[in-house]
C-alpha cells in the first residue's frame, strides 16, 4: 500500500506554485513511503476564481461536463486503475528514492473546474534544485529563453533525470494524478490540466476550458502529443468539451494506449 505523506522539501515544475498543499495521511508501520513535496500555503486560494469575469464565475455554478454519469465512470476506472498499477508505482517509488535520495511524488497548483485551483500529483522526475537548475541554464542559453516563455517547455531539459525521461516517455509520472481523479479534482478524460498563468493563452476558449474537471488524458494527447503546437492544443481541448459524449470518451482512453507507446511523442 502507498501513503503519501507531506514534506517540507519544495520543488519548482513548469511554473511556481501558487496554491496550498492539503493535508494528507501519515505514515505507519514499515511501509513504503511517497514522500510529497508540497506547495506553499496561501491564504487567496480562492483569488483565480474570484479574478474571474461574472460571466465565467456563473458557469461554475453549473455542473461539469458530462454530470454525473462523467463522474461515475471517472471512479469505476480510477479505482481499477490504481488497483492494479499499484504494484508499479510502488516500484516508480522506490526507483526515485533510490536514485535521487529526493521525494518520489510532488504536487503542483492547477486549474481546475470553475478556475477553482488544485494541487495536481506526479512522480518527480526532476532533481531537486530544478528551479537553480532551470535559472542557470537559461541564463546560459538566452535563445531557450523565448522557448520557455512560449510553450513552458524545453527540449532536452536539462533538469529531468534519466529516470524522470523514462518516466515522462512511458507517461507512468502521471500514475499519481489517478487521486486527484478520485478526489474529483480530475477526469479520466478531459482537457490538459495548466496552470494560472496559460488561462490568458486560451483566450475566447477560456470558458470552455473552465467548464470541464481536467483530464489524465485527452484528445490533444492522442493526437500528436507535445508535436502539436499550442495553439493547436488550445483547439483540441476547445473541441473536446464541445462535442463530449461517453463514446467519445472511450476512444480517446483507446486511443491513449497506443499514444503512450510512441515514445518519440512523449510529453
Amino acid at each position: 500500500m502507498i501513503v503519501m505523506t507531506n514534506a517540507l522539501e519544495k520543488q519548482s515544475h513548469l511554473a511556481p506554485p501558487i496554491w496550498g498543499q492539503p493535508s494528507m495521511p501519515m505514515a505507519v508501520d514499515n511501509r513504503p513511503v511517497m514522500h510529497v513535496v508540497s506547495a506553499p500555503d496561501h491564504e487567496n486560494g480562492g483569488a483565480l476564481w474570484m479574478d474571474l469575469p461574472p460571466t465565467l464565475r456563473a458557469g461554475s455554478t453549473n455542473p461539469p461536463v458530462g454530470g454525473l454519469l462523467k463522474r461515475m465512470l471517472d471512479l469505476i476506472i480510477a479505482v481499477t486503475a490504481l488497483v492494479g498499477a499499484a504494484p508499479v508505482m510502488i516500484v516508480v517509488a522506490m526507483l526515485i528514492r533510490m536514485t535521487t535520495g529526493g521525494p518520489a511524488v510532488f504536487s503542483h497548483s492547477r486549474v481546475g473546474f470553475g478556475g477553482k485551483p488544485f494541487n495536481c500529483y506526479k512522480f518527480r522526475s526532476m532533481v531537486a534544485d530544478s528551479e537553480d537548475v532551470l535559472k542557470a541554464y537559461l541564463e546560459a542559453n538566452p535563445h531557450m529563453r523565448m522557448e520557455w516563455e512560449k510553450t513552458h517547455k524545453i527540449k532536452d531539459d536539462p533538469r529531468v533525470t534519466f529516470l524522470g525521461r523514462m518516466l515522462r516517455k512511458s507517461s507512468l509520472d502521471e500514475l499519481p494524478q489517478l487521486y486527484n481523479i478520485i478526489r474529483g479534482d480530475m477526469s479520466c478524460v478531459g482537457p490538459r490540466p495548466i496552470v494560472k498563468e496559460e488561462l490568458e493563452r486560451y483566450g475566447d476558449h477560456v470558458g470552455e476550458y473552465l467548464r470541464m474537471r481536467p483530464g489524465l488524458t485527452g484528445l490533444w494527447q492522442v493526437s500528436g502529443r507535445s508535436s502539436v503546437d499550442y495553439a493547436t492544443r488550445v483547439a483540441l481541448d476547445s473541441q473536446y468539451v464541445r462535442n463530449w459524449s461517453v463514446w467519445f470518451d472511450i476512444v480517446i482512453l483507446f486511443r491513449t494506449v497506443f499514444a503512450v507507446m510512441r515514445f518519440d511523442r512523449a510529453c
